[in-house]
């Protein structure tokens, strides 16, 4: 074979095997020139202390976590401040769960205490409308059920005008038996009907019942003594009246009301005042009793306790509810359509609110929202928000001490002095990593020839029990001997 041909073969050969090299390790290649290198290490719980090397906390025996630098990411992004990258075995270690924001309209259950009262255009007063002394009165007290024309109690009169009317109406009765007999004419007649019923509402004036003045027509004998009877079926909520009281005229002796229709007066916040409309429907319960109540248009808001007074109507037919009970009273409020979120998803900072949202490849990013309106598990987000964004459901506190561990870490990696030289002044203290001023030093010691400084006589001892665990290459701590 020819020399020129042997050495072209051995070229061609070598080149393919140098191809074949070089593919081989480019997978591998590529892994490493793309697998992120930590900057350094630091402590969990005193982030100022860092290490180059992986390891335990000397002061807490916690693992030293790493830290990256803000790299571009596959995608081209950076991390937002306080944002963390974490992977989907650490997100499923972790409980981490997240949930899609959308816009809908939401509906809420506001539950409020309410109080039973009688229906104020329902309450009749039982008076005196003569000058009289009580001769007897029933046993009906505060609280106790009365029914129609029940008997309350009677009272003698002495007032001749009253003897004047009952004859009056005795004549009038009499004229008309006699006409009826005679069989006067139409005219006569109605005239005799139209005295009786002048004769009776006198009597009438004088307290005299509908029963009493039947059982005058039937007897012709006069009376001395006025009934006082129940107007209505209700419950009693006064009682003004006992034996041998001297009453005046217009005196007031029995309160009665009809409860069969009632009132519930109920209190709102003042942010809660504009929930409710005239004419919209509460759920009233009273042990295992549920009704069905309208709220009325008359609203009065209270400036001492900042509550709206609402008042509530409902029917009542078995008496159940009484005056002055307390009831439980459930408002469905719809709120209008807008971005909400589960409560769980959002951090309460006092006077801030935030978020953590999801930007993909395992980012989370804390976000500051504005709340609106809570009900049930969820919350109204007024701003910070857009639909279709990501959220934090669950986790969340976790990933919050992440986050503030990294963005502490961050800020004092950025806050840290950079490397001095021999001859700079001592800042930090070897063992904590606080700053330490050489004058108010509280001890120092020396280690190959550099002096370091300290905070508290602890961190010396610690340091002079193993001087090379807390020294690294370029530590701010360090100065020479004798130097400030």
């Amino acid at each position: 074979m020819p020399l020129a041909r042997k050495l072209f073969l051995s070229l061609l050969l070598l080149a393919v095997a140098f191809l074949a090299g070089y593919w081989l390790r480019r997978p591998e290649s590529a892994a490493k020139a793309t697998r992120r290198q930590p900057l350094y290490y630091y402590d969990p719980m005193h982030p100022a202390y860092k290490s180059d090397k992986p390891g335990i906390a000397p002061d807490c025996g916690m693992q030293l976590e790493p830290v990256y630098a803000d790299e571009p990411l596959s995608s081209g992004s950076t991390l937002p401040p306080g944002g963390v990258r974490i992977s989907t075995e650490k997100q499923q270690i972790m409980g981490l769960r997240t949930a899609k924001v959308s816009r809908a309209a939401g509906s809420h259950t506001v539950h409020v205490l309410g109080r039973v009262a009688a229906d104020e255009t329902r309450i009749d007063r039982v008076t005196a409308l003569a000058e009289g002394v009580v001769r007897s009165v029933s046993p009906y007290a505060v609280g106790n059920v009365v029914h129609k024309d029940d008997l309350l109690g009677k009272y003698f009169v002495s007032t001749r005008e009253m003897y004047s009317a009952m004859q009056n109406y005795f004549v009038a009765m009499s004229a008309l038996e006699q006409g009826i007999q005679l069989n006067s004419d139409p005219a006569a007649m109605d005239s005799r009907q139209a005295q009786i019923r002048l004769a009776e509402e006198l009597l009438q004036t004088y307290g005299l019942t509908e029963a009493q003045i039947r059982e005058l027509a039937r007897t012709r004998q006069i009376t001395r003594d006025i009934e006082f009877r129940a107007p209505v079926t209700g419950i009693v909520l006064a009682r003004n009246m006992y034996r041998g009281q001297r009453v005046e005229r217009g005196a007031e002796l029995f309160q009665i009301a009809d409860l069969s229709h009632a009132w519930v007066l109920a209190e709102l916040f003042e942010n809660e005042s504009g929930l409710l409309r005239p004419g919209s429907t509460a759920r009233v319960r009273y042990r295992e009793r549920t009704y069905r109540a309208s709220v009325a248009d008359a609203q009065q808001f209270d400036p001492a306790s900042r509550t709206l007074k609402v008042r509530l109507e409902l029917e009542n037919p078995d008496l159940l509810l009484r005056p002055e009970m307390f009831v439980d009273v459930e408002f469905d409020v719809r709120e209008p359509e807008g971005i909400s979120v589960p409560l769980d998803a959002v951090l309460d900072l006092g006077p801030r609110k935030a978020v953590f949202v999801s930007t993909g490849e395992g980012v989370f990013e804390p976000r500051e929202v504005t709340t609106g309106t809570r009900f049930g598990d969820r919350v109204q987000i007024v701003k910070g928000l857009e639909e279709g964004d990501s959220v934090v459901v669950s986790g969340l506190f976790l990933l919050d001490s992440e986050s503030r561990l990294r963005l502490a870490s961050a800020n004092a990696a950025k806050a840290a002095p950079k490397p001095v030289d021999a001859g700079a002044a001592a800042t930090s203290d070897p063992v904590c990593g606080m700053d330490v001023d050489p004058a108010d030093a509280a001890g120092k010691s020396m280690y190959k020839g550099k002096t370091y400084y300290f905070c508290s006589k602890d961190c010396k001892s610690k340091f002079d029990q193993d001087p090379a665990r807390y020294v690294g290459e370029g530590h701010p701590g360090m100065t020479k001997e004798g130097q400030p």
